[in-house]
């Protein structure tokens, strides 16, 4: 099944859960992505909250999957900064194999954070955030 952003938001975080198990890690990214916060899944804030977080703090990601890097796109202009490492590792959600963006040894903003994406659909990712090994929110990247 092909997903879109308005799905996710619209899915709980049990069913948001359970995607991500169910799906693959998928190739380290390359390129451009549009990023979506996912925050109060299912309710009608997420989209809302989704909105605010986009203008002002988080538009997506830039992944160089050659180095193994990526830069978010910050601010209301799309600043390139937060660098992560990006790697195939285990996911702490399930324990399979997942995208891992740990941004432990690049980012002194974000050293505590930890990003895992998998493959949901042709150049579309569900993403969760940790900070420490607390689950904090969901994501989706559009390249």
């Amino acid at each position: 099944m092909a997903y879109d952003v308005q799905q996710l938001m619209a899915m709980t975080q049990e069913e948001l859960d359970d995607l991500f198990k169910a799906s693959p890690a998928g190739d380290i990214p390359d390129g451009e992505a549009k990023g979506t916060a996912i925050v109060a899944p299912g309710t009608v804030y997420s989209e809302h909250i989704a909105q605010i977080i986009n203008v002002f703090g988080w538009q997506g990601k830039v992944f160089d999957a050659e180095k193994g890097l990526l830069k978010n796109k910050v601010l209301f202009f799309g600043f390139q900064a937060i660098v992560a490492r990006v790697y195939k590792g285990e996911s702490w959600l399930d324990g399979k194999e997942c995208v891992v963006l740990d941004y432990s040894d690049t980012s002194m903003l974000a050293k505590y954070i930890r990003d895992e994406i998998r493959l949901i659909g042709p150049k579309f990712y569900l993403g969760k955030v940790y900070w420490g090994k607390d689950r904090l929110i969901d994501f989706c990247l559009e390249f």
